[in-house]
């Protein structure tokens, strides 16, 4: 059976108005977004609730995201930590990261949320070089062709147990052999990494079929035995 592109997106309206629903905040932010000239890239409402719910379950009090864009997605994962808990937010672009506070502040996490400015791979290691306490969960959602490179920062940045999420990696070059793309290396780069046990939720937008993948940081049964 074939699904076309109308059919995706009334499921994703059906699970976005089912468990995703936006308050006035989240409608504002995409609108100052769209407003201020930023790109229309951020996340669904629907994979946004995912993001919230893994937060939730994985019991996050640090979280780290690489790629802030207007906030969108920071807010759906900060709504999720406890009153001390803190998100720290990279972005590459001042007037992106400028949006993203304004947007952060009007949804009252401002105090729980810092944008940091500048190259990602940049700051990821002045993190690791300042011994940044570890995070719970790292969601990256940035250009695709850094995401190994920042796969192999957040392997270091993230605690055991810990939650690893890369947005946007079902691309059409998956399906294609001879096809290459960022997201295509990240999703070989964690299946051969020992140390993460993964998989790709693929979820839905209005343009159609995309994928979210979650690793989870842990020794390996047999790294154990021999420690």
């Amino acid at each position: 059976m074939s699904t076309s592109e109308k059919d995706m997106q009334n499921y994703d309206h059906y699970i976005s108005q089912l468990f995703a629903v936006e308050d006035d905040l989240l409608r504002a932010t995409r609108a100052t977004m769209a407003q201020e000239g930023l790109p229309s890239i951020n996340i669904s409402a629907s994979e946004g609730q995912l993001l919230h719910l893994l937060a939730l379950m994985s019991g996050a009090r640090r979280i780290l995201e690489i790629g802030a864009l207007g906030g969108y997605s920071a807010i759906w994962l900060a709504r999720a930590l406890p009153a001390d808990g803190k998100l720290i937010t990279l972005e590459l672009d001042e007037h992106h990261a400028a949006v993203a506070r304004r947007n952060l502040n009007a949804a009252g996490l401002g105090a729980k949320v810092e944008v940091r400015v500048g190259p990602a791979l940049a700051t990821l290691t002045a993190m690791q070089q300042a011994g940044e306490a570890l995070f719970d969960l790292i969601f990256i959602d940035a250009d695709k062709e850094g995401y190994v490179d920042y796969l192999q920062k957040a392997v270091t940045l993230v605690r055991e147990g810990g939650l690893i999420l890369a947005d946007n990696t079902l691309p059409d070059a998956v399906l294609n052999e001879k096809g290459d793309s960022g997201a295509k290396r990240y999703n070989a780069a964690v299946a051969a990494h020992p140390a993460l046990a993964s998989s790709i939720a693929p979820v839905l937008r209005q343009e159609g079929i995309d994928g979210l993948t979650i690793s989870l940081k842990h020794t390996p049964e047999g790294a154990r035995a021999s420690a």
